[in-house]
């Protein structure tokens, strides 16, 4: 998970240490994110806020060269025990704070950012740093709850982004693809 401040990243981490999960990949996320991609051919990919790893090492079976990110050291060390031989790249850091010079690569062809923009103090800022690191071409995708998409009795019924925060999120690219799943609306974003 990707954040803006250290306690920010204390929060995230304590929940990971503490062996929280968070919703699983499924079979139709991975259809939908599949028909946004082109072939990967060693291109790199950057998965923001890596979680378990499960994304960044699906990108890695479409024959992308991926890196995952997160902030919680619990989650990256998840991530990097479920690797069973050659996969991603995984590394400890803050998407909105630490130096985008620490990453493995300059550009990156696609980047994901999974249940993740919701928590993000600074989304323009945020959004800034992404579109400095997605290569020409490239694809920004992004999976996020929509607030207002359960049940009024449900307690976590506000949890979604809400329409400025869309707005702010789809601001500004020349190609803007979205498709609504349950709570989730996936984002498919081109400079």
């Amino acid at each position: 998970m990707t954040t803006e401040s250290p306690a920010a990243a204390a929060y995230w981490e304590r929940l990971w240490a503490d062996g929280r999960r968070y919703r699983q990949l499924d079979d139709t996320e991975i259809r939908l994110l599949e028909d946004h991609l082109r072939p990967g051919r060693a291109r790199p990919a950057l998965d923001l806020g890596c979680g378990d790893g499960a994304l960044a090492r699906r990108l890695e079976q479409l024959g992308y060269r991926t890196t995952g990110i997160d902030c919680s050291p619990s989650a990256v060390a998840l991530a990097a025990a479920q690797d069973s031989g050659p996969g991603p790249v995984w590394r400890c850091m803050d998407i909105t704070t630490d130096d985008l010079n620490a990453l493995p690569d300059r550009a990156y062809a696609v980047i994901t950012c999974r249940l993740v923009y919701r928590w993000i103090d600074d989304q323009a800022a945020f959004l800034d740093r992404v579109r400095r690191l997605l290569a020409p071409g490239g694809i920004f995708w992004v999976a996020t709850e929509i607030s207002g998409r359960r049940a009024d009795t449900d307690p976590r019924q506000h949890l979604g982004i809400t329409p400025a925060e869309a707005e702010i999120l789809t601001a500004g690219w020349s190609v803007v693809h979205t498709v609504d799943l349950d709570v989730l609306r996936c984002y498919a974003l081109r400079p």
